[in-house]
């Protein structure tokens, strides 16, 4: 997490919002700030990537008081231009390390973060840093999918997400050291464009241990921000752990 212009520049930055617009669809974005406004209760909230500030905001304008860690400059410099920017801390660094002042009803990563820490140990540091920023009884949010392994047939490593006109996208994974990254090809004027961003994925149970390591206990896990169920054919997950308060 410290290749701010590489991976977290001006040119993603610049895009970002446009590209993952569905994301801030009230039937997405409500839920997600519904449940970390209970979490926060009273107390104040801590975003790990709070990047452009898509759920950062609309935290703050229910009355919670957010901070946020995050690499990059270029995109925290938008969530700043926008209203209510001037309301949210920002401090730039690697969230998995980085302090700042003070103690935390609630932090959370949303949107597949915790991937963009390509180690475990990076992963494990995480976890350390959210139960040092908590308060006691405080807890510690992700939402990240479940690896799509099952998708992959003996002898492939790739699977493809989206097949248009306009281009194609896939991940690639290794199972040995569980990197993955997004890959995608556009056609601009007739002629491909690539870019690619690597990952680590990382299972519910794994994310239980690092949990553990970091003296917090798991307390619910949904299927999503509306809390269904999570089972075997789930997706993704919405994981809670909190911090004990004794």
């Amino acid at each position: 997490m410290s290749d701010e212009d590489g991976v977290f520049g001006e040119s993603v930055a610049a895009h970002y919002d446009a590209s993952v617009e569905d994301r801030f669809a009230p039937e997405v974005l409500t839920p997600t700030v519904d449940l970390l406004a209970e979490l926060a209760g009273g107390g104040r909230a801590l975003e790990f990537g709070i990047g452009t500030g898509r759920v950062a905001l609309p935290l703050a304008a229910r009355g919670v008081p957010v901070h946020g860690i995050d690499v990059s400059r270029a995109m925290t410099s938008r969530l700043a231009a926008k209203p209510g920017g001037d309301t949210v801390g920002v401090t730039i660094g690697d969230f998995a390390t980085t302090r700042v002042p003070g103690t935390f009803s609630v932090a959370y990563l949303v949107f597949n973060t915790i991937n963009n820490l390509t180690t475990q140990d990076a992963q494990v540091d995480c976890f350390r840093n959210a139960a040092a920023h908590l308060e006691p009884g405080g807890c510690f949010v992700i939402e990240v999918g479940v690896p799509e392994l099952r998708l992959l047939p003996p002898g492939q490593r790739a699977v493809p997400f989206r097949v248009d006109a306009d281009g194609w996208a896939f991940d690639v994974y290794d199972t040995a050291t569980q990197r993955m990254s997004s890959n995608y090809v556009t056609l601009v004027d007739g002629r491909p464009e690539y870019e690619h961003y690597p990952f680590r994925y990382v299972w519910p149970s794994e994310l239980d241990l690092m949990a553990r390591l970091a003296g917090m206990r798991l307390r619910d896990r949904w299927e999503g921000w509306t809390r269904e169920p999570f089972t075997h054919e789930s997706r993704g997950h919405v994981s809670v752990w909190e911090k004990p308060a004794g």
